[in-house]
Parts: structure tokens; C-alpha cells; sequence
């Protein structure tokens, strides 16, 4: 009787100890997908170019890395016409866009072909991701209602033609990202490569993460991520959004984690 007692009583320990670390993690994992359908024909200006802004903190992940810590050019506080002026009078610059709006799509599209001065390394591939393939998959309509908030966001005209509807497409509809396959592509999804050298990535704005399992357990890896800046490493400078683990879910954060405990390629 006694050994039945211990093991029981084993089994209820164990459960609450599973029990408080899954409340401790992001409770996400339950949550769909927001889809929101639109009727291409019904917008206007001002709907359009909330769209774009919804979109751009949003599905297209764009804030991410283009903020106040330094890791890409600050959309937000930049006049982003004005710099899509700037960047096609660099010598530099070897694309085909000929004004704002044929920039900024380009640079979505094409994000390699440019790099901006003090960004990124010199031959070397953006890490931002191709905005209309896999993990992101924007939309035409998608990408030209974000042209028309990077436009509009500093008092600029939308020169962006609002979309009408079709015969065969009367409306469309704005999905979240679907859960990530893999730990490879929660990666690339979340942007990790931006900053970190992992998978195909020599980026080292961050640490390297291709032997983090030698230096943090799985637990310290989790924190690393929940609250990146807990513990800084030597070197670097606090960068990593504190809301980084809030925009996935739970079992996208832990096939994360799981990847780089088991040691990143």
C-alpha cells in the first residue's frame, strides 16, 4: 500500500508541475486563425490604407524588424516617400523602379536587389523574405494596401489604384498565418534569421544560435525567447522585442526551442 501511495502521488506531482509550466508559456495554441473578408469593389482610401497598416503590424510580420532597434530602416519614423526618392539616387541602387510606389513594391518583392547602406552585408542576400511566397504569401491587393500606408502614414498621396471587384473574385479574404510545418519554417516565419546566424543565415547582429545548445539548457533557450531581454549575452546589446513570443503559438515556440536544444545546423 505504501508503494501505491508514493507512485500516486508521484503521478499528481508531476501533473502539477506540467500544469504550471504550460501556464507559464504563451497560451496561444488555441486560438484560429483571424480571417476577415473584404469586397475588393467596396473600399475606400481611408478602409484601404487601414488594411495596409492592419496588415503591416500584422500577417506581414513587417514590424518585426523594421523598427527602433536598429536591425533594418525604421518605417515608422521614416517618410518613406521621401526615402524611396533617396534610395533610387544612390548609385548604388541597380533596380527598375522609377518613383515611390514602384520602389517600395520592389523592395517587398525583391528584397535582395537593394540593400540598404549600413544594413545587411555587402554581397550578401537580404534577410527579409520574399513578401509574396511561403512563410508570408501577401496578396496583390495586400501588398498595394501596405504600398498605400507606408504612402499615406506621412501626409503623402496614395498614387496605389484602389481594387475592384471582379466576375470571379467578389470578395477576398485576409488569413492569419497558418501554424508553422516546422521549426525551420517558425524561423523564417518570425524573422530569427534577421538577426541571428541559423539555418542558412551568417547574420550577427544577435548570437549565434547554431551551438546555443552548448552554451543555455532547453529551459534557458525557452526564457531567451519569452523574455528576451532577461539576460543579455556579452557582446550584444538588448534588441529582441519583449513581445517576440506573443505573435506565435505555443507549439511553434516550443518546436523552436526543441531545434535549437537538439543543436541548430
Amino acid at each position: 500500500m505504501p508503494i501505491v501511495i508514493k507512485v500516486l502521488g508521484f503521478s499528481v506531482a508531476l501533473t502539477l508541475v506540467f500544469t504550471i509550466i504550460t501556464n507559464l508559456l504563451p497560451q496561444v495554441e488555441g486560438e484560429a486563425p483571424v480571417e476577415k473578408t473584404f469586397d475588393p469593389g467596396a473600399f475606400t482610401e481611408e478602409s484601404f490604407v487601414l488594411l495596409g497598416e492592419d496588415l503591416f503590424k500584422g500577417k506581414g510580420t513587417c514590424t518585426l524588424c523594421h523598427n527602433n532597434m536598429g536591425r533594418a530602416p525604421d518605417i515608422l519614423a521614416r517618410n518613406m516617400v521621401e526615402t524611396a526618392a533617396e534610395r533610387l539616387a544612390d548609385a548604388r541602387y541597380q533596380g527598375k523602379a522609377t518613383d515611390a510606389e514602384s520602389y517600395l513594391r520592389e523592395s517587398m518583392l525583391e528584397p535582395s536587389l537593394y540593400i540598404v547602406k549600413n544594413y545587411g552585408k555587402q554581397g550578401s542576400k537580404s534577410p527579409m523574405p520574399v513578401i509574396n511566397k511561403a512563410p508570408i504569401q501577401l496578396s496583390d491587393i495586400e501588398i498595394n494596401a501596405i504600398i498605400a500606408y507606408m504612402q499615406v502614414k506621412d501626409g503623402n498621396q496614395m498614387t496605389v489604384a484602389l481594387p475592384t471587384a471582379t466576375p470571379t473574385e467578389e470578395k477576398t479574404t485576409v488569413q492569419a498565418p497558418a501554424l508553422a510545418e516546422n521549426a525551420e519554417a517558425a524561423i523564417n516565419q518570425y524573422g530569427c534569421t534577421a538577426c541571428h546566424a541559423i539555418l542558412t543565415s551568417e547574420s550577427s547582429i544577435g548570437p549565434d544560435l547554431r551551438n546555443v545548445a552548448t552554451r543555455l539548457s532547453s529551459a534557458e533557450i525557452r526564457q531567451s525567447i519569452i523574455e528576451p531581454n532577461a539576460v543579455i549575452t556579452e557582446g550584444y546589446s538588448p534588441m529582441m522585442p519583449n513581445n517576440f513570443a506573443e505573435q506565435m503559438k505555443v507549439k511553434e515556440l516550443e518546436m523552436i526551442v526543441q531545434f535549437l536544444a537538439e543543436g541548430a545546423p
